[in-house]
């Protein structure tokens, strides 16, 4: 029978919940999109999210690798990872010799660290509680190729031109916390997500920093990701390679046996 392994809920849960944002797309034989749309001060709230809604990256699998740095307390580290996707079904992550897996369905969030020789196998509970919403895999999926994480027809929304982005939030602010979307006019994809809960001094910014089209879709390409809890900061960059599209893909994930399990108090 496993040991069970504890940890911090904190220290966990920011690490967690980083490493799901890590999951975002890029492609094989891609160019980079230079933005040259302007902000039209014309445009609806209803206009702009008809177009972003448009341009939600359409394909079936997507394979490749990702570069990481993640930098927290005042140490940085790099790591590359394989990336395997198939839209709405799976995101799947591999470490170097397979030496870390994550793979994440609808259902279940799952993990294993030969390193450490322990895994996790859960569900969204503990993301949800870090972000302040209620995620699911639609969500994190939409998090990662750069669309709103929710269903901007369900209510209504207020639009204006901030610095060359559309500015995107819900008229009525949920009481635990602000959302506001910048939306690139060039192909209406995110510029950033920003997410703040004042009363949990929890802090979440998603910035897009480029992107690039592949087999006519449009996907992020350089990202930067800031999570703040209290006084700790961590900031991640990532710049996708080698991916590619429609291609015949695998998801092997098995945890081998005598593992400890992450149990959090």
């Amino acid at each position: 029978m496993n040991k069970l392994h504890y940890i911090n809920l904190k220290t966990f849960k920011i690490a967690f919940a980083l490493a799901m944002l890590l999951f975002v797309t890029n492609c094989k034989s891609t160019k980079s999109i230079v933005a040259s749309g302007e902000a039209s001060d014309k445009l609806s709230a209803k206009q702009v999210i008809k177009q972003h809604q448009k341009n939600d990256a359409s394909f079936k699998t997507l394979q490749g690798k990702v570069s990481i740095d993640i930098i927290q307390g005042g140490k940085e580290q790099g790591h590359t990872f394989n990336i395997r996707m198939e839209k709405d079904k799976v995101i799947w992550l591999s470490a170097k010799l397979g030496l870390a897996r994550m793979m994440i369905t609808p259902d279940k969030v799952r993990f294993y660290n030969k390193l450490g020789n322990e895994y996790f196998d859960g569900d969204y509970e503990l993301l949800s509680d870090f972000v302040g919403v209620d995620l699911d895999f639609n969500k994190v999926q939409n998090i990662l190729l750069g669309q709103a994480i929710f269903d901007l027809k369900e209510e209504p929304h207020t639009v204006s031109v901030n610095e060359n982005s559309y500015a995107l939030q819900p008229k009525d602010q949920r009481a635990l916390f602000e959302l506001f979307y910048l939306i690139n006019p060039a192909h209406f994809k995110m510029d950033s997500l920003q997410l703040f809960q004042q009363l949990k001094k929890r802090f979440l910014q998603v910035d897009y920093k480029s992107y690039q089209e592949v087999n006519k879709q449009i996907l992020p390409k350089d990202i930067r990701i800031i999570a703040v809890e209290d006084s700790e900061e961590v900031i991640i960059t990532m710049e996708f390679k080698s991916l590619a599209l429609n291609e015949d893909v695998r998801f092997p994930f098995n945890i081998p046996a005598g593992y400890k399990e992450i149990v959090i108090k």
